[in-house]
């Protein structure tokens, strides 16, 4: 059990990238007062929590209704999330983070940005959305499910920190450390992605 919650913890905490978040919410909340910045976090993270949770437990019901099989999901969501590991790499995913930030800041009646963008799409986003399913789609039973929504909430735990302290973390981190840690992270991602990929063919081509 203790293995599975370390491996979901930092799986979601890769795809999800706390301190990623962090600065992009300093940006929009930069007129905010403490107070009003600190109840947008608790806000955007949340929401964030309550859809990846109806995701997590009912994800698996809802591709029954659409009539796509699970190990179709995987192959789809290893793809997306390869994807978003090759952006992380290349800063791709961070640049299109921050020019979503700079819309949301140019349009000046939207003052709370705890539901858009920070709660969807940048904490529980496709790439977390489908990351939260295919966790649990390799599972069975209350216990396992318990885990992974345990390293779920640590995991959002974590960013509603990071959203705290995100001008503290700003003037830790810099620049150049941020682009460093999430181009490791999309190392790691990518190597998870290629994982759910194959385990997806290998049910494929065993059921075909």
């Amino acid at each position: 059990m203790l293995d599975l919650f370390i491996s979901s913890f930092i799986t979601l905490f890769v795809i999800i990238d706390p301190p990623g978040c962090a600065p992009i919410f300093a940006g929009l909340t930069s007129g905010a007062s403490g107070a009003q910045a600190r109840a947008m976090a608790v806000k955007a993270c949340f929401i964030a929590a309550l859809i990846l949770t109806a995701f997590a437990l009912f994800g698996e019901q809802l591709l029954a209704a659409l009539d796509i099989e699970l190990a179709a999901f995987k192959v789809a969501g290893g793809i997306m999330l390869f994807l978003i590991a090759l952006e992380m790499v290349f800063e791709k995913r961070t640049e299109r983070n921050e020019q979503r930030a700079e819309k949301v800041r140019a349009t000046p009646e939207i003052e709370d940005v705890s539901v858009f963008p920070m709660a969807m799409p940048m904490i529980a986003g496709p790439g977390s959305i489908a990351t939260i399913m295919l966790l649990m789609s390799r599972q069975t039973g209350t216990e396992h499910t318990l885990v992974i929504l345990a390293a779920l909430f640590a995991v959002m735990l974590l960013t509603l920190l990071a959203l705290f302290a995100a001008p503290a973390l700003m003037r830790l981190m810099g620049a150049s450390v941020e682009a460093v840690i999430s181009r490791l992270l999309g190392v790691l991602l990518s190597a998870l992605a290629a994982q759910y990929v194959i385990e997806g063919v290998k049910q494929l081509v065993l059921r075909g």
